[in-house]
């Protein structure tokens, strides 16, 4: 695909407009800078409907548009899964988890362990988060992205690299949080707007100009296996996608650890004002969330008919990006670009919050608020600095980087959402069971990969978690006593939900029913 002279224009022309609002939110008021809250939490007053756009904008990144797409194409609709429970158990978080990190006031997923648990384990965990933010995350975010551009502009990875590092620096590194959330809402605008119509013209050509209707009609006829929800075990994607394991299994670990206790995306929703604020900008999150296959998998279905030729699913995206008219190209380019630099800005923002309140806070306290910024800002250089260097030695080998990120990231998230939710809601959880449970998680994933290959990858985390809660219950009730507090007290803490949450609650799990009943 090339992109015209004007569409050069549009994509420049969104470049500046986010540039300039950036600049303007960030402006610092005269008396003499951010302090530390203002920096990694928005001053907490990010109201509802910029905290559920950063939610989204955060989550979607060049592996979700690029590769979910051409999930699309090879699997079909069973790969929406991944956001349709990702909405339900949005809910959940903003019901169950948000009042109690609110309640105490944290900063950070490493700051809620050491109220819990000890140092040590707050430690432990935000060294692991620093490095799987900068080695895993980032790094793949930044080589994903570097390859989009070359694949849609033909401008070289390396100079696709360097120009979403500069951009996202250009507009996170002064206004810190507040800058990311409020141009992520210019950036999920142009996300779905794009997607949307890039969604609208597919189906339009599959039905050669008979409307989407009729489109949508012939994907469901000629390509309709594509439609299956729940694969059998006898589908040969089953392995990716196995079964009732999306509803009931392995799924719910990767999108609790993933939406509720991951620093990158939670960390919007402790910059709320109260708890009310964040939990109707959860509620906003879930409704995006529904609406995200329509713009990045069923353009890839779509492809199945238009381009079925195609070497790798992967090229699916671009492919039918080309169906863009004139100007409207760079549109969808820079809501792909927008998509990246968002995903970005956050992950480095994320990084410097847990380096500069979780490590180096502990190790210089005392210091002025303006000093803990400042290293706050470094950090977002240095992290993004490695992750540039590290990216090719690390992914440049990798037929499909998400499965690397899926892989590496799997061995670890059973254990965590074992620590997390036996410290929230069982009091007898000691810090030997949170650590227990951590180094259970990589070794019983370790074991169970290289015993038994053939266990799909959600099955393996569902079986790990168990493992890992029955360790850590053991190991709390032997070594007792070692937790810095026993746990929050429940009993101080509302999870009564505001009548608008109720119902918008009851609207997602409605429509859920629906579009699960409609494509099993």
């Amino acid at each position: 695909m090339k992109l015209e002279t004007i569409d050069i224009g549009v994509f420049i022309a969104y470049i500046c407009g986010l540039l300039f609002i950036a600049l303007w939110i960030s402006k610092e008021d005269k008396k003499g800078g951010k302090n530390t809250e203002d920096y990694f939490l928005a001053g907490k007053a990010l109201p509802w409907w910029a905290i559920g756009a950063s939610l989204i904008a955060s989550n979607i990144s060049a592996e979700q548009i690029i590769g979910m797409s051409g999930s699309g194409y090879a699997i079909g609709l069973a790969v929406a899964s991944y956001e349709w429970m990702g909405a339900l158990t949005l809910l959940l978080v903003g019901k169950y988890m948000l009042p109690i990190f609110l309640k105490n006031g944290i900063y950070t997923m490493p700051q809620y362990l050491e109220q819990r648990f000890n140092r040590r384990v707050k430690t432990t965990l935000a060294l692991f988060w620093i490095v799987v933010y900068i080695f895993v995350n980032l790094t793949s975010i930044l080589w994903l992205g570097g390859l989009a551009i070359e694949t849609v502009t033909g401008v070289g990875w390396m100079e696709g690299m360097i120009f979403l590092a500069v951009l996202s620096v250009t507009y996170s590194l002064y206004g810190g949080l507040k800058a990311v959330a409020y141009t992520d809402i210019l950036q999920v605008v142009l996300l779905i707007f794009g997607g949307l119509l890039l969604s609208y013209l597919a189906l339009d050509a599959v039905s050669e100009g008979q409307g989407v209707i009729a489109g949508f009609s012939v994907l469901t006829t000629e390509v309709s296996s594509h439609f299956d929800m729940i694969l059998a075990p006898d589908h040969e994607d089953y392995i990716s996608l196995p079964g009732i394991s999306v509803l009931v299994g392995g799924m719910w670990i990767v999108n609790l650890s993933y939406w509720g206790f991951n620093q990158y995306i939670i960390q919007r929703t402790l910059a709320a004002k109260n708890v009310s604020e964040a939990q109707k900008g959860i509620a906003f999150a879930a409704y995006l969330k529904l609406l995200m296959p329509l713009i990045v998998v069923l353009p890839g279905i779509a492809a199945v008919i238009l381009y079925p030729q195609l070497s790798e699913p992967d090229q699916a995206y671009p492919s039918m990006m080309s169906l863009m008219p004139v100007g409207l190209k760079g549109l969808v380019f820079a809501a792909l670009v927008a998509a990246i630099v968002s995903s970005l800005a956050s992950m480095t923002n994320s990084i410097s919050t847990i380096f500069t309140m979780d490590i180096y806070a502990m190790l210089k306290p005392g210091k002025s608020e303006r000093h803990y910024v400042a290293i706050g800002r470094l950090s977002v250089v240095v992290s993004l600095t490695i992750a540039f260097f590290a990216a090719k030695p690390l992914l440049g080998n990798f037929e499909q980087a998400f499965q690397y990120i899926q892989e590496f990231t799997g061995f670890f998230s059973p254990g965590i959402v074992v620590i997390f939710l036996m410290g929230m809601f069982w009091s007898k959880t000691s810090s030997a069971g949170a650590i227990s449970a951590a180094i259970g998680s990589a070794a019983f994933s370790l074991i169970l990969k290289f015993l038994y290959p053939a266990l799909p990858f959600l099955d393996r985390m569902g079986i790990v978690f168990l493992l890992c809660f029955a360790i850590c219950i053991i190991a709390s009730l032997l070594f007792k006593g070692n937790s810095k507090n026993e746990s929050v007290d429940l009993s101080l803490i509302s999870f009564n939900t505001s009548t608008s949450f109720n119902i918008s609650a009851f609207g997602v799990v409605a429509i859920l029913i629906v579009l699960y009943g409609l494509w099993w």
